[in-house]
């Protein structure tokens, strides 16, 4: 466990790296393809700057507040406090604070930087739609991300790969309906680097979601395992992710930046082969078929 926190404290590192060396090359690229002569490149650092650190201290209120979220109710909702206190303190971890999404889609989600700033939402479906057990194993799970620290890597990555994402759609739009810069006569050499900045400003998002579906992918099956042991009875995390992929009400506050972190992809599957690059989560068979061998 301690070797798994290791790691993914050392990943977000890694992460945060190659995101601001992604945004620092679109705005090499923005600088390149226009007349803003330095201006995209100081716009670049700007952002690398305000987004590391905006990420790492405010991403989860961020994330919350993307979700709409409200604090748990303890009269409306007292089973979702009495489950939350009570498998944290079976999991040796302080008590996340428990918010509620208004929603008929069955679905959660846990953000945080640390075990100390951690939060899991719930949506109204979920705690509709299913039992005790189930909904113990969906907030075990959350625990898992939370004690592994995937809520920081995965929160992490949302919020910077929405950053870029906006960031690159900006620049794009700001370089077609302002004017890049003509080049005419300059060589072969300028047009090959004004086609890899154009190629770089189109792809950056796509980069940025890649790295982002990975890492989401890897830990889904560690926090169902550790979630199932927390419990000790996987079949109530199985029979949860049968209802939750059974159910099929759409997530109204479900977006790209944020799809990862639910412990069910509340937009869509893009299949397998090339496209299972894009997939948030494995296959809801396979964390079932997993559990169900436990």
């Amino acid at each position: 466990m301690y070797d798994q926190i290791a790691v993914n404290k050392f990943k977000s590192a890694g992460l945060v790296v190659f995101f601001m060396a992604l945004v620092l090359a679109v705005g090499w690229a923005f600088a390149y393809l226009t007349d803003a002569g330095p201006l995209g490149l100081v716009l670049a650092v700007v952002v690398v700057f305000a987004m590391t650190w905006g990420s790492y201290w405010y991403s989860d209120r961020i994330v919350l507040s993307m979700s709409r979220a409200r604090p748990v109710d303890r009269e409306r909702e007292p089973y979702l406090v009495n489950i939350v206190e009570g498998l944290a303190i079976a999991a040796g971890l302080p008590t996340p604070r428990a918010y509620v999404i208004d929603d008929p889609a069955p679905n959660a989600f846990a953000t945080g930087r640390n075990p100390q700033n951690a939060a899991i939402a719930v949506t109204t479906g979920l705690l509709e739609k299913l039992d005790r057990l189930e909904l113990e194993g969906v907030i075990a799970h959350e625990l898992a991300h939370i004690k592994n620290y995937d809520t920081l890597v995965q929160t992490l990555a949302a919020v910077m790969a929405g950053t870029i994402v906006l960031l690159s759609d900006w620049m794009l739009r700001t370089m077609f309906w302002g004017g890049g810069r003509r080049r005419e006569g300059q060589g072969g050499g300028h047009a090959i680097l004004m086609l890899l900045g154009l190629a770089l400003m189109i792809l950056a998002p796509v980069f940025a979601a890649i790295i982002q579906m990975a890492i989401s992918r890897k830990r889904e099956f560690l926090a169902d395992a550790n979630g199932a042991l927390l419990t000790r009875y996987p079949d109530g995390l199985a029979n949860a992710l049968r209802k939750i992929a059974a159910d099929t009400n759409r997530l109204s506050v479900a977006n790209k930046a944020t799809e990862a972190l639910f412990i069910y992809n509340p937009l869509r599957d893009y299949g397998g082969g090339l496209n299972s690059l894009f997939n948030t989560h494995p296959p809801i068979e396979e964390r079932i078929a997993r559990l169900e061998a436990m």
